[in-house]
Order: C-alpha cells, then sequence, then structure tokens
C-alpha cells in the first residue's frame, strides 16, 4: 500500500508545487525528499507542463516588468532564466527522490525541447522564450536530457496517470494530439475511454479545471490541472484499496 501525492500542470508555479510537497510531507522544511518519499510509502506524481507560464501577467512577474513584451529578446531571455532556474532546483529534488518521483512528460515540456509546434495561450501570447530563433534561450543540455526521460504514462495498483487522457493517442503531441477535439473534450464527451482503455482509475491534467479539481466516480477518473487552485489529489492505493480526496492548501 502507497500514498500517492497526484500535482497538476505546473506551469512555473513553483511556489504552489514546494507548498504541496512541503504540506504531504514529501519534503522538509529544508525541501530535501523526506523519508516518506526516499522509503516508497509515499510517491509523487506530476502530470506534465512544468514549463512556460499560463498567462502574462505571470510572466511580467518573472521578468520583473510592468508588462510582458514578447517581441523584447531581454524579457524571452529573462522569462527563460527564470524557469531554467526553478527547473535546475526541482531537478535536484527529482535526482534525490528517485523512482519516487514521477514527471511526466507534457506537451508543453515536448514543446520547450523541440520547437516543432509553437504553443501559446488562449489570450494570443506565444510560448518563445525557450527558442533561439526568436530570440529566447534553449535550454541547457542536461536539462533537455532529464525532461527528455520522462515519461509519457505511470501506473501504480492499476491507476493510470498520464497529461492528458487515457489513450495513447493522447500521449504524443503531434498534429492528431493538436487538431483532434478529443484531446480537450473526451472527459465530458467520451468519460468511457478510461474504462475502455482498461484502467482501474485516471488521472490526468492538460485540461484546465476552472472550478478546481474535477472527479467523475462513475466513470473513474480525476482532472487534476488546478494547481492554480491550490488543490492536488490524494490516494491511498493497493492491489484490494483505493481511495482519493481532493486536497487544498
Amino acid at each position: 500500500m502507497i500514498k500517492v501525492v497526484a500535482i497538476g500542470d505546473v506551469h512555473g508555479m513553483w511556489a504552489d508545487l514546494w507548498r504541496v510537497l512541503k504540506a504531504t510531507a514529501a519534503c522538509t522544511p529544508k525541501y530535501e525528499p523526506s523519508d516518506a518519499l526516499l522509503s516508497g510509502r509515499y510517491q509523487v506524481v506530476c502530470v506534465g507542463d512544468l514549463v512556460h507560464y499560463k498567462d502574462e501577467r505571470a510572466y511580467a512577474l518573472a521578468v520583473g516588468a510592468e508588462h510582458y513584451d514578447l517581441d523584447d529578446p531581454g524579457h524571452l531571455r529573462r522569462a527563460a532564466k527564470a524557469q531554467i532556474r526553478e527547473l535546475y532546483r526541482f531537478k535536484d529534488f527529482a535526482d534525490k527522490a528517485g523512482a519516487s518521483l514521477q514527471i511526466i512528460l507534457g506537451n508543453h515540456d515536448e514543446a520547450a525541447l523541440r520547437h516543432t509546434y509553437e504553443l501559446g495561450t488562449r489570450g494570443g501570447l506565444k510560448h518563445r522564450e525557450f527558442d533561439a530563433e526568436h530570440g529566447g534561450v534553449e535550454l541547457p543540455d542536461d536539462l533537455k536530457a532529464w525532461i527528455s526521460d520522462f515519461p509519457r504514462e505511470v501506473e501504480h495498483y492499476g491507476v493510470h496517470f498520464a497529461h492528458a487522457g487515457p489513450t495513447v493517442g493522447m500521449q504524443h503531441f503531434d498534429d492528431f494530439f493538436y487538431h483532434d477535439v478529443d484531446t480537450k473534450t473526451w472527459w465530458y464527451e467520451k468519460p468511457e475511454l478510461v474504462q475502455q482503455a482498461g484502467h482501474r482509475f485516471g488521472v490526468y491534467g492538460h485540461t484546465v479545471m476552472k472550478e478546481g479539481i474535477y472527479i467523475d466516480k462513475e466513470h473513474s477518473f480525476a482532472m487534476i490541472d488546478a494547481l492554480s487552485h491550490r488543490q492536488f489529489l490524494e490516494m491511498i492505493v493497493s492491489d484490494d484499496r483505493l481511495d482519493y480526496s481532493v486536497a487544498e492548501l
């Protein structure tokens, strides 16, 4: 039996991420992995998208300006470096935690590595800070290697964790992923997909939950992109036990 702490999309909300880790006793007051985490009794799963702030205000705060200017290379560089600094800090924690901390690859993480697709916010803000061709700063090679090794899915006792959804097509961020409406709507239009895929329960991010974490008990899944609400999912899981609850800081 293990306790699983599942955390939604981070998108540069590092302070909230660390608050969750401390509140759940996954890390110590000195930001080191706790004994419970190191022993494997606790498992932490982040469902992806560590990078790219969610809105202009967050970018402005990161670069220390009243407004974030996408056409200012200085702003792009500062936005990149602010995230790189925090990525290194979290990487150090993850390296020490070992297999007890699993970070799933999100589409924004992959976009920051390869620049195959230019992603943006609903407000039209483009995420270009890691693209040198647009004046940004490339992720350092060691961070690229670390992120490239993130799994696309994780499973604990039949509970499935992935970034966007329960199917294989939702784990590969290609043309099909970006043009298939199911990627964003499956959870309310085709909620049966989790059980059809054979999962005991599913935990996913990617789609912002405006009202906080959404749990569909009938179809056995949770949508947890709600770190901005300071919410996360706590689970107790074994072969014959599956308990879960929404926690809020």
